[in-house]
C-alpha cells in the first residue's frame, strides 16, 4: 500500500510537471518539422532541382525526390520534384485494423505521420518535454529508493514481443523481440527512446524528461517518508532465496554522490551489536544510522544527509563506519547541495 500511495504521487507529480510544462511552452513536433522542410524541397544539393536552404537533406533509398514516371508522380504528373519517403506508410492505409497492414514503403513527405494511430494525441499537442521520459524516470527513482537496490529483482528485467501479435494497430514485430534491462534507470531510458524511434518526439524532448523524473521521483519518496515515519533505520531484507552472509561488510551506497538521499546496505554473518554512524573529514561524529543488536542478515536503510539534530550537512565528503563483533568497515560518501 505505501508502495502504491508513492509511485501514485510521484506520478501526479510527473504530470503536473511535464504537461504544465507542455502547456506553458510549445515548439514544433517531429511531423510539423519534417512536412515543413518538404515542402520547401531539397537542401543536399543547390544543382539539383527543387533546392531550398531550408529544405531537408536526401539520403538515396529513404529520402528522394518524385521522377516522372514515379507510382507517386500523380496522374498528371503533379507530384514530381516533391519529395518522397520511404517509411511507415501511416494510417491511410489501414482502414480495418484487423485485417490491413500498412507496412513500409515511399509515400509523399506530406504524408510522413508518426508510428502510432491516428486517434491518438499527436500531431498536434505540445512537446518541449517527452512525458514518457519523465513519468518513467519519476517511477525508476522510487523503484530505486523502496527496494534499495538500482537493479532489477534477479538482476535482469525483461519484456518480450511475439512475432506478428504485440502490434495492436499493425502486423508486427517481424521477429521475436525481447528487450532487457539490468537497472530500473535502464527500463525507463528504454521508455524515453521509443518515443523517438516511433517519430513522436525529437531527441531534445528526452534528456529534460529524465531530469524532471529525477527530481520528482526523489521528491516523491522523501514526501512519503515524512508522511510515514522516519526513514533512518535498518529494515532486514527478507527474500526466498536469500542466505546469511558469507561475511560482515558494508556496500557503497547508492547513489553516491547524493544530494538529498541515498541508500546505505550492510551484511552480517552473525547475530550481535551493530553501529552504523556518520563522520566528517575532521573525524567528528555527524549521525547514528544504527545501534544495537541485530540478527545475522542483510540490512538497508536510507540516509537525507542530516545529522542527529535534524539539521542539513554542508557539501562535502563524509564517512560512513560499519562496527560491530570486533570488526570495522568504512566507506567514502559524498554529499551534495
Amino acid at each position: 500500500m505505501k508502495s502504491y500511495f508513492v509511485l501514485g504521487g510521484a506520478m501526479h507529480d510527473a504530470a503536473v510537471s511535464a504537461w504544465g510544462i507542455k502547456g506553458w511552452y510549445d515548439y514544433v513536433r517531429p511531423v510539423s518539422a519534417l512536412r515543413w522542410m518538404c515542402d520547401r524541397g531539397q537542401s543536399q544539393d543547390p544543382e539539383k532541382r527543387k533546392y531550398n536552404e531550408r529544405g531537408i537533406p536526401l539520403i538515396e533509398g529513404f529520402i528522394e525526390l518524385v521522377e516522372p514516371g514515379d507510382p507517386l508522380a500523380g496522374e498528371f504528373g503533379e507530384n514530381v520534384n516533391l519529395i518522397k519517403m520511404r517509411a511507415w506508410r501511416g494510417p491511410d492505409y489501414i482502414a480495418q485494423p484487423e485485417t490491413d497492414v500498412a507496412g513500409v514503403g515511399w509515400i509523399l513527405a506530406q504524408k510522413w505521420w508518426p508510428y502510432q494511430r491516428p486517434t491518438f494525441v499527436t500531431p498536434p499537442f505540445a512537446g518541449y518535454v517527452s512525458g514518457h521520459s519523465t513519468f518513467s524516470r519519476a517511477a525508476a527513482e522510487v523503484m530505486t529508493l523502496l527496494t534499495g537496490d538500482e537493479f532489477f529483482p534477479g538482476g535482469m528485467g525483461e519484456f518480450h514481443a511475439p512475432a506478428h501479435e504485440f502490434l495492436v494497430f499493425e502486423d508486427g514485430p517481424s521477429v521475436d523481440v525481447t528487450l532487457q534491462w539490468a537497472t530500473y534507470r535502464d527500463a525507463s531510458d528504454q521508455t524515453g527512446l521509443s518515443r523517438i524511434w516511433g517519430g513522436i518526439h525529437p531527441p531534445a524532448d528526452d534528456i529534460p524528461g529524465r531530469l524532471i523524473g529525477v527530481e520528482v521521483g526523489v521528491n516523491a519518496f522523501e514526501f512519503a517518508v515524512r508522511y510515514f515515519g522516519s526513514p533512518n533505520t535498518a529494515v532486514r531484507e527478507h527474500r526466498a532465496d536469500q542466505e546469511v552472509p558469507g561475511e560482515f561488510s558494508l556496500d557503497y551506497n547508492y547513489p553516491n554522490p547524493f544530494n538529498s538521499r541515498t541508500v546505505v546496505r550492510f551484511h552480517r554473518p552473525m547475530d550481535g551489536e551493530v553501529e552504523l554512524t556518520v563522520y566528517g573529514v575532521n573525524g567528528q561524529r555527524v549521525a547514528t544510522l544504527e545501534t544495537g543488536v541485530r540478527a545475522a542478515g542483510s540490512y538497508r536503510l536510507h540516509w537525507d544527509g542530516r545529522d542527529d539534530a535534524g539539521r542539513a550537512l554542508a557539501t562535502g565528503p563524509y564517512f560512513v563506519r560499519l562496527r560491530g563483533n570486533g570488526q570495522e568497515v568504512v566507506r567514502k560518501l559524498t554529499l551534495l547541495r
